[in-house]
C-alpha cells in the first residue's frame, strides 16, 4: 500500500455489489483498518453479500446517515485509529460524504479514498447509450403521506426536451430520515410516484413544452435497470406507462430515453 498510516479516515467505495468487483486497495485497505464501518443508507448490498466481504475483510458495523452528518464521535475515532467507511459505488458520489472529507482534512485528519465502479458510469454502459447525451441525474423519492416532490419530474422534462437522457434513481427509504428500515423502491412504487407528481404537476403552471412532454409521458421510453453490477443484473427497456407492471429486483434505476441514435436504439431493443 502507498499509504502506510496507523489513523485517520479512509472513504472506501465498495462497487455495485460483490466483493470480486472491489480493487485490490478497496480490499486491502480495509483489511488494514482498526474499525471498518458500512454505510447502510445511500445504497445497499445483499445480506449474501455483505457476510462474504466479511469473510474478506473482516467485522463490519454498520452505520447510518446521522453517523455520517454528525461525524464528531467518528472524527475523534480517526485521530487514534484508521476508521474505514465502506460505501455502495464511489464514496465521493454524495455530498455527505464529501462533507465528511472536508470536515476531517479541515481537523487535520489525514483522509484516503479509495474510489469504486459507479451506478453513473454503470448505467450507459450496461444500456447501451451514450454517456456523453445524459443531463442531470435525479432521484425518485417515496410520497410523505400526501406530500411529493416534483422536482425529479422537472429534471426529466428538462433534460428530455434538450434531447439529453436522464439517469434516475430510485430511492430506498420510505421515511426520508436515513436510519434505517428501508426499502428498496420497485417498479411498482416509482409508477405511482411518476403518477402522483404529475398529478401535482399539472395544477402548477408549466411552460407549453413541459406540458406537452407530460401529456404523452405515459408514451416515453425507459429502460428499467435492477441489480447493475451483480449476478442478477436485469435490464428492460419498456414505457413509463407500463413501468408498474414490471417485475424489478433489490436495487432499481431507470434511464428516461430521449433522441436515441441510430446504434443506440440498437442497443435498448436488445432489453425489450
Amino acid at each position: 500500500m502507498a499509504d502506510d498510516k496507523k489513523t485517520g479516515l479512509a472513504l472506501i467505495g465498495i462497487g455495485p455489489g460483490k466483493v470480486s468487483s472491489m480493487t485490490l486497495e478497496a480490499v486491502e485497505l480495509a483489511q488494514r483498518a482498526d474499525v471498518r464501518l458500512y454505510e447502510a443508507y445511500t445504497a445497499l448490498w445483499s445480506e449474501e453479500s455483505l457476510a462474504a466481504l466479511e469473510d474478506e475483510i473482516g467485522s463490519i458495523q454498520r452505520i447510518m446517515r446521522p453517523t455520517i452528518e454528525q461525524p464528531e464521535d467518528l472524527l475523534e475515532m480517526a485521530k487514534q485509529q484508521l476508521v474505514a467507511i465502506l460505501v455502495v459505488g464511489d464514496p465521493m458520489q454524495a455530498t455527505t460524504h464529501i462533507d465528511l472529507q472536508l470536515r476531517a482534512e479541515n481537523a487535520g485528519i489525514s483522509v484516503h479514498v479509495v474510489h469504486g465502479i459507479s451506478i453513473t458510469t454503470l448505467v450507459p454502459g450496461a444500456t447501451g447509450v451514450s454517456n456523453y447525451k445524459f443531463g442531470r441525474s435525479t432521484t425518485l423519492t417515496y410520497p410523505y403521506g400526501d406530500w411529493i416532490a416534483t422536482s425529479p419530474l422537472e429534471v426529466m422534462l428538462q433534460n428530455y426536451s434538450q434531447k439529453l437522457h436522464t439517469l434516475v434513481l430510485f430511492d430506498l427509504d420510505p421515511s426520508g430520515a436515513g436510519t434505517g428500515d428501508q426499502q428498496p423502491m420497485q417498479a411498482s412504487d416509482a409508477s405511482e410516484s411518476i403518477t402522483k407528481m404529475v398529478k401535482k404537476f399539472e395544477e402548477m403552471e408549466s411552460t407549453q413544452e413541459q406540458s406537452e412532454i407530460v401529456a404523452e409521458i405515459d408514451s416515453l421510453e425507459i429502460v428499467l435497470c435492477s441489480d447493475l453490477g451483480t449476478d442478477d443484473q436485469r435490464l428492460q427497456t419498456t414505457t413509463i406507462g407500463l413501468l408498474g407492471n414490471k417485475s424489478s429486483g433489490r436495487l432499481n434505476c431507470m434511464v428516461l430515453l430521449a433522441n436515441l441514435s441510430e446504434i443506440e436504439r440498437e442497443a435498448v431493443n436488445r432489453w425489450k
